[in-house]
């Protein structure tokens, strides 16, 4: 009796050790794996403050970028605003200068008529068509001389015996011609101011837009889907131009298509409708004899 007793506490104690060994060893079991998952989670936290501190940082940067390209793109609109107010303000002058000048050219035509027409009408003579007659009517700057001279026969013409009403507008009729005459040559002066100005700025950027076009066409002369599909990047996307892949001009009727589609693009009278640049009237010249040339080639290899 005393033995089973015994062999029974052995037992009990036995299977006590083993739930406490089995408990212990669960506990250290848990205990490492909470320390694995913290150490996981630390590496997780550590990688993903990382890149959040990369990604500021690279935002940082593009921000930064951005705002110097933006106030790059400021500072060069605000120039060609100024150049531009700059310029219609010249125009501006320029113009009411020609118009104070064709005035006043008006002005003393008038006059010189009006007392001559009074002087000849006291004394009662018919003015003649002398050469000093002629000189007092010469209106300066207002074309060649056959256009800007009046001979008294033909201003004073049949005064003896003429009316008010007809010497009137006799006199209004030479007035007004001799407005449209200022006025078509303030136009023209106009027009030649521009137009020299217009090739002293071709003459000024012609240097560098001819290394840029020539960049663009370097080792594509002649290739004209090469030139086609990389238009692009001579235009820039302020042209209208929509680019053309080079696998979309493979066949002759997409050459030809995509070809019509750039000479319009580049045509000088397109351009002027859409009020170019001069910068942009000129890379679109040079990119239109390219086209033209590739052109050629172009169908005399079809042929």
């Amino acid at each position: 009796e005393r033995e089973k007793d015994r062999m029974a506490v052995e037992r009990a104690t036995r299977e006590a050790c083993e739930r406490a060994f089995a408990e212990a060893r669960e506990r250290a079991e848990r205990a490492a794996v909470e320390r694995a998952t913290a150490e996981v989670r630390q590496r997780a936290m550590a990688e993903a403050r990382e890149r959040l501190e990369k990604v500021s940082a690279e935002a940082r940067e593009r921000l930064l970028a951005d705002k110097a390209s933006m106030e790059a793109r400021l500072r060069a609109e605000r120039a060609a605003v100024e150049r531009a107010t700059a310029d219609a303000r010249e125009r501006a002058v320029e113009k009411a200068m020609a118009e104070k000048a064709a005035f006043e050219a008006r002005e003393r035509v008038e006059r010189s008529i009006t007392n001559k027409f009074f002087a000849a009408s006291r004394d009662g003579v018919r003015l003649s068509s002398s050469s000093s007659d002629l000189q007092d009517l010469k209106i300066q700057g207002l074309g060649s001389s056959s256009g800007s001279r009046y001979s008294y026969s033909s201003v004073y013409g049949g005064i003896e015996g003429e009316s008010a009403q007809r010497c009137k507008a006799r006199l209004e009729r030479h007035r007004r011609t001799a407005e449209r005459a200022a006025k078509a040559l303030a136009e023209k002066n106009m027009r030649d101011l521009l137009a020299q100005r217009e090739q002293a700025e071709r003459n000024r950027l012609a240097e560098a837009l001819d290394a840029e076009v020539k960049r663009w066409s370097s080792g594509k002369e002649g290739n004209l889907r090469a030139l086609l599909s990389t238009l692009q990047y001579i235009l820039g996307p302020d042209s209208g131009w929509q680019p053309i892949p080079l696998t979309e001009v493979i066949t002759s009727v997409a050459v030809k298509k995509a070809y019509r589609k750039a000479t319009l693009c580049v045509h000088p009278d397109k351009l002027q409708q859409r009020g170019a640049s001069i910068q942009q009237k000129y890379i679109c010249e040079k990119v239109f004899d390219l086209l033209k040339e590739a052109w050629n080639k172009f169908n005399s290899e079809e042929r």
